[in-house]
C-alpha cells in the first residue's frame, strides 16, 4: 500500500498519496471529513486504494473513441477505465509523482510523462507536470501545471476531481451559462442552458438526481452547505477553469464537482470557441488553480 504523505495546519489535517497519481487521501478538521475517499473500481490503475481527490492531466473527462486528430496527424490513446472502451481524465492520476518540496503546509509534487513503451498509449506527447499543495487551517489550496517538453505543439486540458460526501440534506449551488447533455455513452449530446432543473443558480438539495454532466460558462465559484454538520465551503477556479463537471450518482455517499479547463471530449471539438482546450508550443505552460475555504454555518 502507498505511503500517505500528511500536511497539518492547526486542527486541519491533509493526506496525499505521491505513489497513487498525486492523489488526496483525506482532508479533514476535527470530525468534519470534508472530501470523501472512494474506492472506484473503474479506475484500474488505483488497484482498489480509496482516494478522496486526484488531478486530471493532460485533460479531463472522456476522449470519444479513444482517438483525436490533431494537426493532420490521428491519433488513439488506450482505455483506462474499467467497464467502458475509453480513456479518461488523462494519465497522471496512474502514475507515481515526485516530492520535490516539501513542508508541514505545502508539498510540491512533479511528474515527467514521456511516449515511450506503453505510455505512448496513454498520452502521445511528452510533458511535464506540477501538483501544489497548500494546507491552511481553514482551506486548501491546489495548483496544477503543465509544460508542453515535447518538440510538438500540443493540445492539452486540466483539472481536479474532488469527492465531496454527500451527507442528508447535502445542497449546492454555481452559476454557470449552459450545460452539455450526455448521450448514453456519456458524451457530449446537445447544449442548453442552465435553467430549470439544470440550474444550480440557487443552492439545492441534492437529492436522488443522477447527473454526470459538464457546464460551460462557469462563473467560478460553487458552494455546498451541509447544514447537519454545520459546515460551508466555498470552491473557486482560476480562469482557466471555466467548465464544471457535476457527478451526483444516486445512492453513493459523495459527489463530484469537478473544476476543469475543456469540456467533455473536447480534443475532438476544438473549433467550439470555448472548447477549453489549449494548445501548447513546445516550452509553453499552461496552469490552473484550485481554492476551498470552509466555515462554520
Amino acid at each position: 500500500m502507498s505511503a500517505t504523505l500528511e500536511l497539518q495546519a492547526g486542527a486541519a489535517r491533509l493526506g496525499l498519496l505521491p505513489d497513487m497519481g498525486g492523489s488526496i487521501a483525506f482532508w479533514r478538521s476535527g470530525t468534519m471529513d470534508f472530501l470523501r475517499p472512494v474506492a472506484d473500481p473503474h479506475l484500474v490503475a488505483q488497484h482498489g486504494r480509496a482516494v478522496a481527490g486526484y488531478p486530471l492531466v493532460p485533460f479531463s473527462n472522456r476522449v470519444a473513441g479513444n482517438q483525436f486528430r490533431f494537426e493532420g496527424v490521428d491519433y488513439r490513446l488506450t482505455p483506462n477505465f474499467g467497464g467502458e472502451n475509453c480513456a479518461i481524465h488523462g494519465n497522471g492520476w496512474q502514475h507515481r509523482w515526485r516530492i520535490a518540496m516539501l513542508s508541514d503546509r505545502s508539498a510540491t509534487l512533479s511528474l515527467d510523462h514521456a511516449p515511450i513503451g506503453p505510455r505512448a498509449g496513454e498520452w502521445p506527447f511528452s510533458y511535464r507536470a506540477q501538483l501544489r499543495y497548500d494546507l491552511r487551517e481553514a482551506g486548501l489550496s491546489i495548483g496544477i501545471l503543465i509544460e508542453n517538453t515535447d518538440t510538438r505543439n500540443q493540445p492539452v486540458g486540466m483539472g481536479f476531481h474532488p469527492y465531496f460526501p454527500c451527507h442528508a440534506g447535502l445542497r449546492v449551488g454555481f452559476a454557470a451559462s449552459s450545460v452539455w447533455t450526455s448521450a448514453p455513452d456519456h458524451l457530449p449530446l446537445l447544449r442548453i442552458p442552465a435553467e430549470g432543473q439544470w440550474s444550480f443558480a440557487q443552492m439545492r438539495d441534492v437529492g436522488d438526481a443522477a447527473i454526470d454532466n459538464c457546464y460551460a460558462g462557469w462563473s467560478g465559484s460553487a458552494f455546498l452547505r451541509w447544514p447537519r454538520e454545520g459546515y460551508a465551503l466555498t470552491l473557486e477556479g482560476s480562469p482557466e477553469l471555466r467548465h464544471l463537471v457535476l457527478f451526483t450518482p444516486p445512492g453513493k455517499p459523495y459527489i463530484g464537482l469537478e473544476p476543469v479547463s475543456n469540456m467533455n471530449d473536447g480534443f475532438n471539438r476544438m473549433a467550439i470557441a470555448d472548447s477549453g482546450v489549449r494548445v501548447l508550443a513546445p516550452g509553453q505552460k499552461m496552469e490552473g488553480h484550485i481554492r476551498m475555504t470552509v466555515a462554520r454555518c
